[in-house]
């Protein structure tokens, strides 16, 4: 099987949630008298979250994501502030807000069958709480913004679930600028947390594995994925998940890129493997079905052309492990 070469260019870049270029100053989070300055500037923004959602100001092109300091805890009682870092002109924090400071509201349904909720702000109805999934799929912010949103929930989707020591069980605070949670009681220190996830191509020489579950859109196949367990290595992941969800056996895995994956907190590390068998049996506890598909096929589907069959969203790495794959020689 022949492997992209290193002259190709990064592939990360291109997935979603992976345009994040801010200086995270890492060696400076323990400043607390800098991350009070920079907190204080004029020109310093906060994205804002409330139960697992960023809040979006509506705009006449579009929306917004960001808010000055000020205006941000106006908003409802902040749990927690973390520093996100900074660009040429800006300092950029996370808010998260108490749960408290979202309701539902409901709306009329005659048949009563429909869940017709939506999610509000107390303070401000004006806003909309939006899932960071609908922002990306839709192209509501640029990939820029959705780096920085995808930051900011998995950071403090963390602080949301770590409010007590794991050693001790005594209450942590939260410390160096957010990236950091301490116990009093026992001086334990607890660090934010990403979980690996392969995702993976098993590829037959003209011919890639792909799966679907029943979650997924009509017609729409994507690649196999799982979570990385202890004591594995990354190939060891990909033949032991594509043996369990296929039952394909695959020797060479070649890794191609990787993409922050904030629901919650997930490291998507993308490969392609060398089959070794082809018959598949399909664990039915994880797909619906699997099949393979020709590059002609994976081609079509890409181009939104194929009359049955349809690719991940442009969003997810998946798709871009698809475009690798069939833009190799």
């Amino acid at each position: 099987m022949n492997f992209p070469t290193p002259t190709l260019p990064e592939r990360s870049t291109a997935t979603g949630y992976a345009d994040n270029p801010l200086d995270r100053l890492s060696e400076k989070r323990d400043d607390s008298a800098l991350i009070e300055a920079l907190m204080a500037s004029p020109q310093a923004r906060a994205v804002v979250i409330v139960r697992d959602r960023p809040v979006m100001r509506p705009r006449g092109d579009g929306v917004s994501h960001l808010f000055g300091i000020e205006e941000a805890q106006a908003l409802g009682l902040v749990r927690e502030t973390a520093l996100l870092g900074c660009d040429a002109d800006h300092a950029y924090f996370g808010l998260l807000l108490d749960d408290s400071a979202a309701e539902f509201e409901e709306k009329a349904d005659e048949t009563g069958m429909v869940d017709t909720r939506r999610l509000v702000l107390r303070s401000r109805p004006d806003l909309d709480l939006t899932d960071l999934r609908s922002i990306a799929v839709q192209g509501l912010l640029d990939a820029r913004g959705c780096g920085l949103l995808g930051e900011a929930k998995s950071l403090l989707y963390w602080h949301a679930r770590h409010r007590f020591c794991s050693a001790c069980g005594s209450p942590s605070t939260l410390a160096s600028a957010g990236w950091r949670r301490d116990c009093a009681s026992c001086k334990a220190m607890h660090f934010p947390r990403t979980d690996p996830v392969v995702i993976m191509l098993a590829v037959d020489g003209d011919r890639c594995l792909m799966g679907r579950s029943g979650r997924f859109g009509k017609g729409m196949y994507s690649a196999l994925a799982g979570f990385l367990e202890p004591g594995e290595t990354i190939e060891g992941a990909v033949r032991r998940e594509i043996k369990e969800e296929s039952g394909i056996d695959v020797g060479r895995v070649h890794y191609v890129a990787s993409q922050p994956w904030p629901f919650p907190s997930s490291l998507m590390i993308g490969c392609l493997a060398e089959a070794t068998s082809t018959e598949i049996v399909i664990d039915k506890t994880e797909l619906e079905d699997a099949r393979w598909f020709t590059k002609a096929e994976v081609t079509a589907m890409l181009e939104r052309r194929h009359p049955d069959y349809s690719p991940p969203n442009p969003v997810a790495i998946a798709y871009h492990l698809l475009k690798a794959w069939v833009e190799m020689a």
